[in-house]
């Protein structure tokens, strides 16, 4: 029993101090040499390189150990910016067969596959290796349009058979770009380009699923409901109206943090989400118009307008929650955030459901009540059906 705790002791510190170890002490082998390397802050990746300046050439060797061989992995060079959008990457993983695939791979959009295609810079020399549960790729790049200092990006993921498949996008996987000085060896980290860009992300998710999402079916709901009650009218039409105007506003703020992202993505469109997003605000348009312009109750044309109003409002609601949806899958936030909007719809359905039975409850007991009414004075100031024009629902 000793004997096996002593061997388990021995293996852990050993793979500990292979995981911890820096690249300074790091020994490639067939006599590879690097003049400088790094130790990048997040996913226990190094890079090695050799960079001259006058050829205009890095030499590159990018260590990502503590990876099981069903992973990928990939190190890029963003020359457009930073992140992961417009990066120059180098792909590796093992196949299914045992043998070694490295191939180039530029990144267009978040929802890129790592398609092999050529970089906007030429690339030889390129090759990749798999043990210890680490990769290595090498590399020669020639940066002729690129400065001494350049944004970093590496990266990890499942594989889905022989293809890359999406990596996380939360912890470590979102921490993985930095810049590097290729001269001097000093690397940093784009923290403060990287929060002010998901800080605009989170406030465009946020303001759009609060006013489309559950401000404008709360407006829904008050309207359907609250109008039965005689004591809520006419409160029951202003809270309608400050519900609907609420998330016209909000809306509009979000749209326009949206538009400030797109603009920071050049040559990324998300056409389904952005076309229903232009069909919602033209429809959110007139239903907020129409509650300024609805016609009397006693006029002709009351009943069209009623019509109208209810399917833009159904449709409006239904349009933004898939757009919601949608905007979950494009800015890949946490699964607690979806979940949490799930949760939200289900509670404003449950609220939605309990009111309905609550308003037919309502409206039969007072069917109920008039019928005396009727039967002996007419009609009695209520309609032919026994209920006054207050509890139609």
């Amino acid at each position: 029993m000793l004997r096996i705790l002593s061997l388990i002791l021995l293996f852990s510190l050993c793979t500990s101090s292979s995981h911890a170890q820096s690249c300074a002490t790091y020994n490639f082998a067939g006599n590879r040499m690097f003049s400088h390397c790094s130790d990048l802050p997040s996913l226990n990746s190094f890079l090695h390189w050799n960079y001259d300046g006058s050829a205009k050439t890095v030499q590159i060797g990018y260590r990502h150990a503590g990876v099981g061989a069903s992973s990928w992995v990939a190190w890029a060079i963003n020359p457009a910016g930073r992140g992961m959008v417009g990066a120059q990457a180098l792909v590796a993983f093992r196949k299914s067969d045992g043998t070694m695939r490295a191939y180039t791979s530029p990144v267009s959009s978040y929802q890129t596959q790592l398609a092999e295609g050529d970089l906007s810079f030429p690339v030889s020399d390129l090759s990749a290796t798999y043990a210890g549960n680490e990769y290595t790729i090498f590399a020669t790049l020639k940066l002729e349009n690129v400065t001494s200092t350049v944004n970093q990006v590496w990266q990890e993921g499942p594989l889905s058979g022989d293809s890359p498949a999406r990596h996380p996008t939360s912890g470590a996987n979102v921490q993985s770009t930095g810049n590097l000085n290729l001269l001097s060896g000093q690397t940093g980290t784009t923290s403060g380009s990287v929060d002010s860009r998901t800080k605009k992300k989170n406030i465009h998710g946020v303001l759009n699923s609060v006013s489309w999402g559950i401000l404008l079916p709360i407006g829904a709901i008050t309207a359907r409901y609250l109008k039965v009650f005689p004591a809520a009218d006419p409160a029951w039409f202003y809270l309608h109206a400050l519900f609907q105007s609420s998330a016209y506003i909000t809306g509009v703020a979000g749209w326009a943090t949206g538009l400030q992202l797109g603009s920071q993505s050049a040559g990324i469109t998300y056409t389904a989400h952005r076309v229903i997003g232009i069909v919602i605000f033209c429809l959110a348009t007139l239903q907020v118009s129409a509650l300024f312009l609805r016609p009397k109750k006693e006029h002709k044309w009351r009943l069209y307008w009623n019509v109208y109003h209810h399917f833009t409002g159904y449709s409006v609601i239904v349009l933004s929650i898939i757009n919601i949806f949608k905007g979950f899958d494009i800015l890949h936030p946490d699964q607690k955030w979806r979940r949490s909007y799930v949760g939200v719809l289900i509670g404003l359905a449950a609220l939605a459901a309990i009111l309905e039975i609550y308003t037919w409850y309502v409206v039969l007991k007072r069917k109920k009540s008039a019928l005396p009414d009727k039967t002996s004075n007419g009609n009695n100031g209520y309609n032919g059906y026994g209920a006054s024009d207050q509890d139609r629902v």
